[in-house]
């Protein structure tokens, strides 16, 4: 049922990542396990093949493909490595906000030198002190004629040592209407980088620090208007952060199926392939329909936001979705396994790890279920995917 989102074009696309996933990153996922070091190799390979591009207009180089072909991209990707896919997505996340917030001169300067895989967006916004509470940020930005200065740190921030261009929300006033977004290259005086921390999973992956201090940005490098960044934040991870790890969590799913189907065929117990075993079977099979479920619910997000129907809910519900079932299957697999599944030889151990790193990013599961019952309770204030399509106007609907 899920193919049936899917065109020709859908299908060739998927079929060339999957041969790049399977050529050129696969071979490179054991040295990303070993040494856990940041993956820069690679992940510029894979942004000169324009994918960070699918989003973007093609008046601007992009492939002007839109949300259901990034959901393959990310899918095929985190197939394979989900440290990849996730570099994919964070840079998707930093796409998203040139595209909707970005001037005419900001969308010239940096949309075709992303479409071309020459520049790596990201998008900063979270601090150690308030996490996902947004407004409880920090970090300033204060204004000096024609410049901005930049002070405060950010954490959790995806492709923090390969990103060239950062996009970084900070407080220049009080309350909602105190956040601005700002873009700040890499290598800005005033910008450091500290060395990145071990993680639990997505090794190759950098999901690190930037520390500012006194860091100096034109004024022309503001995103929209001050006051927009709460606008910037929001919609950034309602239309990309949750379809983008809704599609992680898709591609470790659909791994970790397979890699239990292979080995309950190629294990044998009791004279018998370990499949035969009827409490092994039927945990195949609910790994099975859990794949199918979460597939279903990630291209229909997906193929609504291409369509401009709004579809908030539908985006959240998806996220949750492709969360918790991964999880779920992730553990059976596990089971299935059982000691084997310890062995560092073994990748269902990975795909357990990876599956929780997709867990908290763009709202845990308890977020989406409170939002989710918002809308069961008519207690939702409006949709972002609505918004967006009507392309920021400045009579833009009141913040959610």
């Amino acid at each position: 049922m899920s193919d049936a989102y899917l065109e020709e074009h859908h299908h060739q696309l998927r079929a060339r990542v999957r041969a790049f996933a399977e050529s050129k990153v696969a071979p490179r996922v054991a040295e990303m396990e070993r040494t856990a070091a940041v993956e820069t190799e690679l992940a510029v390979a894979i942004a000169r093949q324009g994918w960070i591009g699918v989003t973007i207009d093609e008046a601007y180089g992009g492939m002007g493909a839109g949300h259901l072909a990034k959901t393959l991209i990310i899918e095929e990707l985190s197939r394979v490595s989900a440290a990849m896919g996730a570099f994919v997505q964070a840079s998707q996340l930093g796409v998203a906000k040139i595209i909707h917030f970005g001037s005419d001169q900001q969308k010239r300067d940096w949309l075709p030198r992303i479409a071309d895989g020459s520049c790596l967006p990201t998008i900063a916004v979270t601090e150690r002190e308030a996490g996902s509470h947004v407004l409880g940020m920090q970090m300033t930005a204060r204004r000096e004629g024609r410049h901005y200065v930049l002070n405060g740190r950010k954490i959790y921030v995806g492709n923090s040592h390969v990103g060239d261009l950062h996009g970084v929300v900070a407080r220049t006033g009080e309350g909602s209407q105190g956040l601005t977004a700002f873009l700040v290259e890499a290598g800005s005086p005033g910008l450091t980088l500290p060395a990145v921390d071990q993680t639990l999973g997505l090794h190759g992956f950098s999901f690190g620090e930037l520390h500012f201090d006194d860091c100096r940005i034109p004024v022309t490098n503001r995103l929209g208007r001050e006051g927009d960044g709460l606008d910037v934040a929001y919609s950034s991870s309602v239309l990309y952060g949750r379809p983008n790890l809704t599609a992680v969590a898709l591609g470790i799913h659909q791994a970790i199926l397979e890699q239990t189907v292979a080995f309950a065929s190629e294990r044998v117990r009791y004279d018998n392939p370990l499949h035969q075993l009827p409490n092994i079977k039927i945990k195949i099979g609910q790994i099975q329909s859990r794949v199918m479920t979460a597939r279903l619910a990630a291209y229909h997000a997906a193929h609504l936001l291409d369509t401009g129907v709004p579809c908030d809910a539908e985006l959240m519900n998806a996220k949750l979705i492709n969360v918790e079932l991964a999880l779920d299957s992730a553990r059976a697999a596990m089971e299935i396994h059982a000691a084997a599944g310890l062995m560092a030889d073994m990748p269902i151990g990975r795909y357990l790890r990876d599956a929780h790193h997709i867990f908290a990013p763009a709202g845990t599961s308890d977020i989406q279920m409170l939002r989710l019952a918002e809308v069961a309770l008519d207690q939702s204030k409006g949709q972002w995917s609505q918004r967006i399509a009507t392309a920021l106007s400045p009579a833009r609907l009141p913040l959610p």
